[in-house]
């Protein structure tokens, strides 16, 4: 087996909208590729002893065991990897259970699918997947001890924990959108304005001044001795001097921790004598110069959450530790805790895994025993100096014990700091009496406390934490969406974009949109080049300065890693025709209709699907929709929109010279198309489709008709606001038209344009792309023939894996095909081609440019009209 490609989908995608986090793995079965399960003998009995978990993988059968059935039947293998890989996540830690094998339409090639949780696990078990069942077909041993283990270290490494992931799923409870950033362990919550971000328990509105303060830790202290609030005593020393210092003024026992750190790391308590204190005071020098030094306080460890000024949870927490029986050693007690199916690896279950590391044999050594000893029955031991659940710890909610002296302190500590999420450490022999009473103390405050404890305790009422943080982000009624309006199709996709975002932004909101020249914020260009996928449409929807999103969707990034929203308010589809066809295991114009109804898919219930009604592909992909949908047409007789408008429907059509629209059964003109710029006196009839699609967004948006009208007057064609589409320059010798113009349907669609102009000879400067169907490019020779007097053939930059020879080949075979006579000539450089039509082209005629460098070409024809214009100034 060979992997041909493996691809990572992070939203709604081609393969599957419901599971967006997929990965898709396209698999050369080589001589495999006929070989059935039923034909490997044992293969279902040595799966399910390396799998115990796969019984309960249902397959197509619905029913637990229904995958074993399979197996024994007979199957292809390619079902096995995918089922494997699922199961190897699972075994991690990851719960993973979608999965789908497709036959790829080539020969022994198969296209499996398969959810993750995480993106390198999801890789990793794709390739580990692909090796065992491999080695399975082979009667090869197989063991997965390591590739499990190497699944748990990247769980570790990669999840964003269990408080990150407390908070996102309330927010997902609360339909609130999120964004991972990859780069950084930030969450952004909402979108646009309405975002807030979180980084575990800290939020935006988390004070820097507060966390500084919890950070110091002495510094906490002395404030908190300030406002009446019992600390330990104690001093902070840099040396083995200053620490006998200390001790001599503070007595045994003592704590000894570093000054600036977290989760327990390098602490020590109750230390009894100089030895220990020496020892505890190095632990915490490996975290911090400063080392804190305090007494120690008697009692059990209590953690108290404050949320947003009101206490909401409060857990007493236990170090890792075993009972002692008699009979078991140290070593099997730690086993046989661990063994607690609530216990796994890192943050996997509500329990971590006790480990025996430095800390544990230290306390061994300490207490001159080791793992071999036996305990007597009852016996308690301690394995670890603090009560973290990371290593082992548990945990015991105690929220509704907590005396009310305690939980007004713990307000006003989290006020007095500042901290809008705090936890507070306490140590006291009974968190129900007031803590001057049991003569306990505050031992530290946290910025960004784990939830942990409280979410999944080990014995008491889970709490529900993560809500009231989401309820101080994002307070009921609050806004946490901006809204989206996605477009795509084969053409038509830049320029509907820009003409909806000039139409919102005539109505003063604050628009984010992508193209494929670049991402605009408010009508500045931030990023240049092709931005159509998923990091652009996210790089807009994370702007703190955006209300409103068009976002251009391409064909590329759907295949390449799905959408990066969920859903969007208003999905447009313009056209679905022949382009990139072959690519991207894309072959016909019907997967490439499939490919784009993925945007008119993702529209919420109140949202509407904007549809081309004269274009049966994506009049079809209204089938089976949640949402409202709207069509658009030329015609306003098309059957498609009387029957649509009949039933109480939404349209825009093209009626009688207007742009109208259809709402029930009354008609609303909004402007006569001959008074629209961008549709250049009604002769770019492609870019009527392009209103229409527009007005219907801007309608559906509330926008007053005026308003719209006024708009779509004020958005005049140029290369600043429609670069590469319909540039067109009238120079005093000759007319250039350049456009990005690259697939058959475009080429047509500015042929009709050009036909209807009175200028000859009409010059056309073409070039075919490397990575198209010979067909698709004689095809580009014959449209062109059928539009041109004359034929200029350059080429791109990148040949895409084609000599230009080759290229140029097809392209004239195409050519003759229609006008045999035709001589085209060819220069290689764009440039070059344009200079050349441009200053040998006789007067009134009229160049059109497909161009692949907009910039450059405008710069040039730029150039030539002034020379012209010096030129004919001269001759006066």
């Amino acid at each position: 087996m060979k992997i041909l490609e493996l691809k990572i989908m992070r939203g709604p995608n081609y393969w599957s909208i419901k599971h967006p986090k997929i990965i898709v793995l396209k698999l050369d079965m080589e001589e495999l590729q006929h070989l059935q399960t039923n034909e490997i003998p044992n293969l279902s009995q040595k799966i399910q002893k390396l799998f115990a978990g796969m019984y309960k993988h249902r397959s197509s059968a619905g029913t637990e065991g229904g995958f074993i059935r399979l197996l024994e039947e007979g199957t292809v293998l390619g079902k096995v990897v995918q089922h494997i890989a699922l199961e190897l996540q699972t075994m991690a830690g990851m719960n993973c259970g979608y999965g789908r094998r497709y036959a790829n339409g080539q020969p022994g090639v198969e296209t499996i699918v398969f959810s993750y949780q995480e993106e390198r696990a999801g890789t990793y078990a794709a390739e580990a997947a692909v090796r065992i069942t491999e080695a399975l077909a082979r009667n090869e041993k197989v063991s997965i001890i390591q590739d499990v283990a190497k699944l748990h270290q990247i769980r570790e490494d990669e999840y964003f924990g269990p408080t990150t992931e407390a908070i996102v799923q309330e927010a997902i409870n609360r339909n609130i959108p999120y964004i991972q950033n990859r780069q950084t362990s930030h969450i952004h919550l909402g979108y646009g304005i309405y975002q807030k971000r979180i980084q575990a328990a800290m939020s935006n509105n988390t004070s820097f001044f507060a966390v500084e303060n919890a950070g110091d830790k002495n510094m906490t202290k002395d404030i908190l001795e300030e406002a009446g609030i019992p600390v330990p005593q104690g001093r902070t020393v840099y040396s083995l001097r200053e620490l006998e210092e200390a001790i001599d003024a503070l007595d045994y026992p003592i704590v000894t921790k570093p000054l600036d750190g977290n989760q327990g790391k390098g602490a020590s308590i109750n230390i009894q004598n100089w030895k220990d204190a020496a020892k505890g005071f190095a632990e915490a020098q490996r975290y911090s110069q400063a080392v804190m030094v305090e007494q120690f306080i008697q009692g059990f460890d209590y953690r108290l959450l404050v949320i947003n000024g009101k206490f909401v949870a409060a857990a007493k927490r236990t170090p890792a530790m075993v009972v002692g029986d008699g009979v078991s050693t140290i070593r099997q007690l730690i086993n046989q805790v661990n063994k607690d199916p609530r216990r796994g690896v890192g943050h996997e279950k509500e329990l971590t895994h006790i480990k025996v590391d430095r800390v544990t044999r230290s306390i061994l050594r300490e207490k001159e025993i080791t793992l071999q000893t036996i305990l007597g029955f009852g016996e308690e031991l301690h394995l670890k100096k603090t009560a973290n659940l990371s290593t082992g710890g548990t945990a015991t909610d105690v929220t509704d014990i907590v005396d009310s002296y305690n939980v007004l302190m713990a307000e006003r500590i989290a006020g007095i700091i500042g901290l809008d999420i705090c936890g507070i450490d306490i140590m006291t022999s009974d968190i129900a009496i007031p803590l001057p009473d049991t003569r306990g103390a505050v031992i530290e405050v946290n910025a960004a406390p784990g939830l942990r404890m409280h979410i999944s305790p080990t014995e008491g009422l889970p709490r529900n934490v993560a809500e009231p943080i989401i309820d101080m982000l994002f307070p009921h009624g609050c806004p946490s969406r901006i809204p989206i309006i996605a477009v795509t199709g084969t053409n038509g996709k830049t320029t509907t974009s820009r003409l909806i975002s000039h139409i919102l932004n005539f109505k003063g909101h604050k628009v984010g949109f992508t193209t494929t020249d670049g991402i605009y914020i408010q009508g500045k260009k931030i990023i240049k080049g092709d931005t159509t996928g998923a990091y652009s449409s996210e790089f807009v929807l994370k702007d703190p300065t955006v209300n409103y999103a068009v976002l251009e969707v391409a064909r590329g990034g759907m295949l390449r890693s799905g959408l990066a929203f969920r859903q969007c308010d208003i999905g447009i589809v313009t056209n679905v025709s022949e382009d990139h066809l072959g690519l991207g295991d894309i072959h016909t114009v019907e997967d490439m209709a499939k490919v784009k109804a993925v945007v008119p898919k993702t529209v919420c219930s109140e949202g509407y699907a904007i549809l081309n009604a004269d274009d049966d592909l994506v009049f079809d992909m209204a089938t089976g929709l949640r949402c409202k949908v709207a069509f658009f047409s030329l015609n306003e007789n098309n059957p498609r929109i009387t029957e649509h408008i009949s039933k109480g429907g939404l349209a825009a059509v093209f009626e009688d010279g207007y742009i109208s629209i259809f709402k029930n059964t009354y008609k609303i003109r909004v402007d006569r198309v001959a008074d629209i710029p961008i549709t250049f006196g009604g002769k770019a009839r492609f870019n009527i489709y392009n209103v229409l699609a527009a007005t219907l967004a801007a309608y559906i948006s509330h926008m007053e008709i005026s308003e719209i009208k006024t708009a779509l007057r004020t958005f005049i064609p140029s290369h600043e606001t429609t670069p590469g589409r319909m540039n067109l320059f009238k120079l005093p010798k000759v007319e250039v038209l350049i456009d990005y113009a690259h697939n058959m349907a475009s080429m047509e669609a500015i042929g009709d344009f050009i036909k209807n102009t009175n200028a000859h000879p009409k010059i056309g400067i073409i070039a075919g792309v490397g990575d198209r169907r010979d067909e698709d490019m004689r095809q580009v020779g014959r449209i062109a023939a059928e539009i041109f007097d004359e034929i200029i053939i350059r080429q791109d930059k990148d040949l895409r894996g084609r000599t230009g020879e080759e290229i140029n080949n097809l392209l004239k075979e195409g050519i003759f095909t229609v006008k045999p006579e035709l001589e085209p000539i060819e220069i290689k450089q764009e440039s070059s081609a344009l200079a050349y039509a441009i200053e040998y082209a006789p007067q009134n005629a009229f160049i059109a440019l497909f161009s692949e460098d907009i910039g450059e070409a405008v710069k040039m024809v730029e150039n030539f009209r002034v020379i012209q214009h010096r030129e004919q100034n001269a001759e006066k």
